[in-house]
């Protein structure tokens, strides 16, 4: 089973023969099943395709397929209309002419804020504790087929590591310590969009709550260089009793700064 998660029901399968091997060696990883496409003994699947890696939920809900991909047109509509560097990301971690940060993403997740980052011209390390969504981020990473611009973003300015972002950081050495540690933790009232809602009822099932997101928080003011920087959904209390040192809200989202 998932460690972490021994309750989760899931496995693995490949869509065509060309995808068995991945799904083989990503079951064998996971410790998890390896089955038909078919199968719905398991709530949820990971499912390789000429596509990629994709999860998909078993059940008659109308929920479709999660799969990382920073080409999609949500992404690309994202990119182009976003507002660039004085997008409120963009503003909460500090960008500005001559200063491109680098930043730890500490909650990765599905990877866009990293990417859309990335794309303002930071450099960015994701982490991701959770092997089912650390397997969707490395899948997207290592994709081939993307366009030349998103292949050079996330070959010079985005990485990925598959780790618990506490043990990560508390063992960076100094010269090691990022500009900005970037916290999004997993919250279930993030916006009034049913269909990430239903998005994140899965990812939630999936990965869990960051329950230990607050001790995270302090963990990141210890080693970052310039700033700590926590999204919350906009009308939501601060992640600790700690006070940022300003806001920054948009629509939805909030932005918490700690000056480090």
């Amino acid at each position: 089973m998932i460690p972490g998660n021994k309750s989760l029901s899931i496995a693995v399968c490949a869509s065509g023969s060309d995808q068995y091997d991945r799904a083989v060696k990503l079951s064998s990883t996971l410790s998890i099943p390896l089955v038909d496409v078919g199968t719905r003994e398991y709530e949820f699947l990971l499912v390789y395709s000429a596509n990629g890696l994709s999860l998909k939920h078993t059940g008659q809900n109308g929920f479709g397929p999660i799969m990382v991909d920073f080409t999609s047109p949500g992404m690309t509509y994202r990119i182009k209309h976003g507002g660039g560097r004085s997008q409120a990301i963009g503003r909460a971690v500090g960008l500005k002419k001559g200063w491109q940060p680098t930043v730890i993403d500490a909650t990765a997740g599905l990877g866009r804020d990293g990417f859309i980052l990335a794309c303002l011209g930071c450099h960015v390390h994701m982490l991701e504790r959770s092997p089912v969504l650390a397997a969707l981020l490395e899948d997207a990473v290592q994709r081939p087929s993307q366009p030349d611009q998103t292949t050079e973003i996330v070959k010079e300015r985005l990485y990925f590591t598959h780790a618990d972002s506490k043990d990560f950081l508390q063992k960076l050495r100094q010269e090691n310590y990022p500009d900005v540690v970037y916290l999004d933790p997993m919250y279930p009232e993030r916006t009034k969009s049913s269909l990430v809602k239903k998005e994140m009822r899965i990812l939630r099932a999936v990965a869990g709550d960051d329950q230990d997101a607050a001790e995270l928080l302090t963990i990141g003011l210890g080693c970052s260089r310039n700033r700590v920087v926590v999204k919350r959904p906009r009308l939501a209390p601060p992640l600790s009793s700690m006070v940022p040192s300003h806001q920054i809200s948009g629509k939805t989202s909030r932005f918490d700064v700690y000056l480090a």
